[in-house]
């Protein structure tokens, strides 16, 4: 990540660490549990701690913590009425936000490789397979109610902490919505969604984490209601742009720590899928194929030659081509845009191109 959000980052990191620490104490129970009950024994606590603590320090890039606390830090920079110390208070507050959108991602993640069965994670073991699937389920079950904490531990007027709670129970519905569709996908092979229909899945699935830290980081900053809103619709399609780039990498390099075409053993309708699908026709011989392959790989796994023979389908036919120019699209005019919603000039709008600017080479 650039240079420039080493002290974000850094920030981020401590509040995070600070929401799930590495072994519980009173204080830490006494916010999270109210009082710490009788008889409670420190490895009570450690099932729902160990599995999410270790995904969370095996990394992440964390950008959608950072895209809030730069959201917040843009609208700041708008609002010129402020004191120093008032603009010091508000900034400080959205780094105290961090762990909402980072764990919620996390506990989503511990979720999807149970869900999809995949085995690795970040280059090590899925959770469900280090702690067992039922710790594992329970442990990110718990870590999406953790992620509000932090709002909880907010100086704020009430009425402010419902605004954000509101917002963070309809984000997480709108989540488990774009999962269902997704999930429902890959277990009815004949059933191809449309190009629509698959970006409305992606904007839930994965552009609502970007939604709700951009969400998040306008309503630290006191933006009103609209501008959130527009803020997260925007930052909803930079993150479908991102699933994009992300499907097309898994077809090609291999996503870090994953398998290289595991989504074709998943049978995921990704967007090369459904490009191809598009451009030879339900009924051509072709998907007939690329079909063929999709069930041989279900059934034979990972290591089946099905799964180089679909890819192999998906490159050469240009699909994966065509999908990474659309994914790259999505992000690029969603940052121009999105920085057009702060005043000319605003450096930490600026911060927020570079951001995903940065993320770019990255993801491809």
């Amino acid at each position: 990540m650039n240079e420039v959000f080493t002290s974000y980052l850094n920030t981020i990191e401590s509040e995070i660490k600070r929401a799930l620490p590495a072994e519980s104490n009173a204080a830490w129970v006494a916010d999270v549990f109210g009082s710490e009950p009788q008889d409670l024994l420190l490895e009570h606590i450690a099932p729902l701690l160990q599995p999410t603590r270790a995904l969370v320090d095996l990394g992440g890039k964390r950008w959608r913590p950072l895209l809030l606390v730069l959201t917040a830090e843009a609208c700041l920079a708008d609002r010129p009425q402020l004191s120093d110390a008032e603009r010091k208070q508000l900034l400080a507050d959205a780094f105290h936000l961090a762990p909402l959108v980072e764990f919620v991602h996390t506990a989503s993640l511990i979720h999807d490789d149970i869900e999809d069965n995949s085995d690795t994670r970040r280059g090590e073991p899925a959770a469900y397979i280090t702690y067992g699937t039922d710790t594992a389920i329970n442990a990110a079950s718990w870590l999406y109610f953790q992620a509000p904490v932090c709002i909880d531990t907010l100086s704020l007027p009430a009425e402010q902490k419902a605004r954000l709670y509101a917002l963070y129970a309809m984000e997480l519905r709108r989540l488990h919505l774009g999962q269902a569709m997704d999930i429902a996908w890959h277990r009815t092979p004949a059933f191809l969604p449309t190009e629509g229909q698959y970006l409305t899945m992606v904007m839930h699935k994965t552009g609502t984490l970007a939604s709700l830290a951009a969400k998040t980081g306008m309503l630290a900053a006191g933006a009103g209601e609209a501008q959130a809103a527009e803020a997260g619709q925007l930052a909803a399609r930079i993150g479908a742009g991102f699933q994009i780039i992300d499907d097309v990498i898994n077809l090609t390099a291999g996503n870090p720590g994953k398998k290289r075409g595991d989504d074709i053993v998943e049978g995921k309708k990704s967007l090369p899928v459904l490009l191809f699908a598009q451009q030879y026709g339900t009924d051509s011989k072709e998907l007939a194929q690329l079909t063929d392959c999709f069930a041989q790989a279900r059934q034979e796994g990972i290591s089946s030659p099905a799964v180089e023979k679909a890819v192999s389908l998906l490159t050469e036919s240009g699909a994966v081509s065509r999908a990474q120019e659309k994914g790259s699209r999505l992000i690029t005019e969603g940052c121009s845009a999105f920085a057009a919603l702060f005043s000319s000039g605003n450096i930490p709008a600026k911060n927020i191109n570079t951001l995903f600017t940065s993320l770019i080479p990255v993801i491809l």
